[in-house]
């Protein structure tokens, strides 16, 4: 950045200038000129409402609105930026429109104060982000459902408390997590409701006693309405609150499925192996190869749910209207698109690219008497409270360990001489559900896992994703 001489869109009243520890303290242009493009999409508006209003002639207008576009164009192409002097984007972009235009310049900012441009430009900044973090997030739905319905029959021993469970379909355990990406994008699109509200034209924070028209400028921007109250419209940053809620609920879930890749691409686990293009190595031992994807994934989520706790900390105890304490909302949003901008396509690519070990999978499935609640609802479908044959199962559990065996090596002898609950019965022998495959396509209802389930919810997470993503291309 070039010097030049300090420009503010203040001081009138001031004999002096600041010293330069409160400029130093000030100044946010470093963080804030991202918002350029949306600034300057406002300043088109409002000119024309200015306009429209009679503020400026039809020439002034048109010198206006060329002088904004080459402003934006010398932005774009870097021949504008700007300068250790500029308090902020606004300040910046006001100096080059001085530049472009002389005393004409300074007639755009009637009726609106940087209260007002700050929450608007945030809005569109993020209304135009989330469509591209929706976008992302696609692509990891679209990368677990494509791995899911090559695995819709591959059992794997599901877990709770990290213990062996019940066998699942392995496709199935993969769309658990698609379908908690399908709850983030519909937060995402629900919060875009919420933040299409302009607050320009709110001013200060009473409004403009010009004859402005907010309504046309929030319809020109692409919001659904103009804020209704001027002081809650240059105070609110719920918009911002409530996306980085969302942004931490996605680190949160890229986080758990992180953590659960980085188990199955360990020796002990050997449930997947990850591709090259997304692993590392050791600088000591030659033979590592780490999923540092997945171990990023989980730790960037602590940045996520750290910038949420960081702005509610700010605004908790604001007062009406604006205070300076809000420059301190745009770093921890930024950081936050970026973040998820670098990590969802990261993890995407993990997950489409590994391979799964389908041996290993369906050899562990019934490990860990994995098949003992078959058991125990056979019984039950023969007229056994459950409470008799939960404990029934648990003492052919005990016997088994106590004889080192497996259910499904027990004969019927010896499960008989367990319980009598275990004898053949007109439905057969009770080892007769002692399978995997069987225990899979028993599970059958609505949101069971059994592999013909899978593929219904393959189908309709397919539809979900395919209008998630025409959303998200929705200009």
């Amino acid at each position: 950045m070039a010097d030049n001489k300090p420009m503010r869109l203040w001081g009138g009243r001031f004999e002096g200038g600041p010293s330069d520890a409160l400029t130093r303290l000030s100044v946010s242009v470093q963080f804030d000129w991202r918002l350029a493009p949306y600034d300057l999409l406002a300043s088109r508006a409002h000119a024309r409402v200015l306009h429209r209003a009679g503020l400026l002639t039809q020439d002034e207008l048109d010198r206006m609105l060329g002088a904004l576009d080459d402003l934006d164009r010398a932005c774009r192409t870097g021949e504008f930026r700007p300068t250790v002097a500029d308090e902020d984007v606004h300040t910046a972009l006001e100096r080059g429109l001085l530049e472009r235009l002389g005393t004409l310049g300074g007639k755009l900012r009637a009726g609106r104060s940087r209260n007002d441009q700050i929450a608007t430009d945030l809005r569109l900044y993020l209304r135009d982000h989330v469509r591209t973090i929706v976008s992302r997030l696609v692509e990891l739905e679209t990368a677990l459902i494509g791995q899911a319905e090559e695995n819709a029959e591959t059992a794997a021993p599901g877990m709770t408390h990290l213990q062996h469970a019940q066998p699942v379909s392995f496709g199935h355990q993969l769309l658990a997590h698609a379908h908690a990406l399908t709850r983030d994008v519909d937060r995402l699109r629900d919060w875009d409701r919420r933040a299409a509200v302009s607050p320009l034209g709110s001013g200060a924070l009473a409004g403009s006693s010009l004859p402005l028209d907010p309504a046309a400028v929030a319809a020109e921007l692409g919001f659904d309405s103009a804020a209704p109250n001027s002081m809650d419209a240059v105070a609110d940053r719920d918009f911002a609150a409530e996306f980085l809620f969302c942004a931490a609920m996605i680190g949160v879930h890229i986080s758990r499925l992180g953590e659960e890749l980085v188990l199955w691409a360990s020796q002990e686990f050997r449930w997947i192996e990850v591709d090259d293009a997304y692993s590392t190595g050791s600088s000591i031992m030659p033979q590592k190869k780490n999923p540092d994807v997945a171990e990023l994934a989980r730790g960037k989520s602590g940045r996520l749910i750290g910038a949420l706790m960081s702005l509610l900390t700010t605004l908790k105890g604001l007062p009406l209207t604006y205070n300076r304490d809000l420059q301190e909302d745009k770093e921890p949003v930024f950081d936050a698109v970026d973040t998820l901008l670098l990590v969802l396509p990261a993890v995407a690519g993990m997950v489409s690219t590994m391979r799964v070990n389908k041996a290993k999978l369906e050899a562990s499935a019934p490990d860990g008497f994995a098949l003992a609640t078959d058991l125990a609802e056979l019984l039950v479908r023969r007229g056994v409270p459950f409470r008799d044959a939960h404990e029934a199962v648990g003492h052919l559990v005990v016997w088994c360990q106590v004889n080192d065996k497996d259910l499904g090596e027990l004969t019927d002898e010896e499960l008989a001489k367990v319980s009598p609950h275990f004898a053949p019965g007109p439905d057969g022998s009770v080892r007769d559900v002692l399978n995997v495959p069987g225990a899979l396509a028993a599970r059958a209802a609505r949101g069971g896992t059994a592999p013909d389930r899978v593929r219904d919810q393959i189908a309709a997470l397919r539809e979900t994703v395919d209008d998630q993503a025409a959303w998200a291309n929705e200009s």
